[in-house]
């Protein structure tokens, strides 16, 4: 399959030089509309329209990403025309409650992929699944992962995408059947900040700020309650995007629970600058590795000034909230669960403990090998500056190991 994603990759560099546009089917929102079936509501088809004049404007695609593209919208207006026509055949759907759902955020690469994989460990959680997201359909308690043919086709995507994609599984190390994060449920309704990572959409992202992201997370919540298909559970859901949609989680979910998860964010933003180019190489021509840094550096300072301004707010109480240590959680995982669970009142079986604790044994930090930090000024960026921009969020969450964090 490596050797196969290789040639694919080297095919379509050869293809990109000679085959002209005019051969390729339309991208435009109306074609991309009548050719998936669906019939997708004012709000989605105002985003689709807004995402698509950005993305053609903006980001100059490879054969590849004009390719994917097509099929990546398409798969989403019937994924998502899905969806509603199960809520108008069967209303019990929504009937069913999502309670209390834990929501996992933090600066990316703040191991908060890890604790989402733990936390699927444990029977009673609820996790969308990367499979859920391109073929979406409840997940049966007895469901075997090796025996279902869309686990097979989507591990076969990863796989082909990785190769497209070099170093992509060394640091995001995922599978079919791993939790997926929420940005992948809201890119159906084209109000995701999952674009923004694979292509260049200044426009957009400054369009869905604008917009903001209550109707992205009332379909999210239908998404919820369709792969629930009529039964209680309770959803553990995890993306560092949900630091920039707080107002979208709480109007749709009133009693979400939070655990935030910190990280000097110094070790963390040359990560993400990195994983940004590598999720981009596949898709356009062009990548600028110091505009990746400048917003890559902008986006997380304001994110982590949003986890600040976060525990002030009097509408979510201390209770519902928990803070926990990037160091903390790698240096003894299942400690960190037992906080968790301690916290939020949740009961954790022998069973889930023992099959959290043969993750831990079987993929080490969640899979993640250790490698030298990812070099700042790749990315043409100053670490006094990151230092002086984050200071805020450094005092307040970045203590050392066994000192109380959260507000004062």
């Amino acid at each position: 399959m490596a050797s196969l994603a290789r040639l694919m990759a080297e095919s379509f560099r050869v293809a990109d030089k000679i085959v002209p546009d005019a051969l390729l089917p339309s991208i435009a929102p109306q074609a991309l509309i009548a050719a998936s079936g669906a019939s997708p509501d004012a709000s989605a088809r105002e985003a689709l329209a807004r995402l698509i004049a950005s993305i053609e404007a903006e980001s100059e695609l490879s054969l590849f990403g004009k390719l994917s593209l097509r099929w990546d919208m398409i798969r989403l207006l019937r994924n998502a025309q899905k969806i509603e026509d199960a809520h108008r055949a069967n209303p019990a759907l929504a009937a069913a409650a999502i309670a209390a759902p834990v929501f996992i955020l933090g600066l990316p690469r703040s191991g908060t992929t890890f604790l989402h994989g733990l936390m699927a460990e444990d029977p009673a959680s609820l996790v969308p699944r990367n499979w859920q997201t391109m073929f979406p359909g409840p997940r049966p308690v007895d469901f075997n992962p090796a025996q279902d043919r869309r686990v097979r086709v989507v591990d076969r995507q990863l796989q082909l995408f990785a190769g497209m994609a070099p170093g992509f599984q060394e640091i995001h190390p995922i599978t079919a059947d791993s939790p997926q994060e929420c940005s992948e449920i809201t890119s159906h309704v084209f109000q995701s900040l999952r674009f923004d990572s694979t292509h260049r959409v200044p426009s957009y992202f400054h369009w869905l700020e604008a917009h903001g992201h209550q109707d992205a997370f009332a379909f999210h919540k239908r998404f919820l309650q369709f792969l629930q298909n009529g039964q209680p559970g309770r959803w553990v859901l995890k993306c560092p995007d949900h630091t920039f949609t707080l107002d979208a989680i709480l109007a749709a979910y009133p009693d979400a629970r939070f655990v935030i998860v910190h990280r000097d964010p110094i070790a963390v933003i040359g990560s993400v600058a990195h994983l940004t180019e590598v999720l981009r190489k596949p898709f356009l021509k062009n990548i600028d590795p110091a505009e990746i840094g400048t917003q890559v550096s902008e986006r997380w300072t304001q994110g982590a000034n949003l986890l600040v301004a976060f525990d002030q707010r009097a509408d979510v109480a201390p209770a519902r909230k928990l803070h926990l240590h990037y160091e903390e959680l790698v240096a003894d995982p299942l400690a960190a669960i037992d906080r968790i669970y301690a916290h939020f009142g949740l009961t954790l079986s022998g069973p889930a403990r023992e099959a959290m604790a043969r993750q831990c044994t079987a993929r080490p930090r969640g899979g993640y090998g250790k490698h030298a930090p990812y070099r700042l000024e790749s990315f043409q960026l100053s670490r006094s500056a990151l230092q002086e921009a984050f200071a805020p969020y450094v005092r307040q969450y970045c203590q050392p190991r066994g000192t109380a964090i959260g507000p004062a």
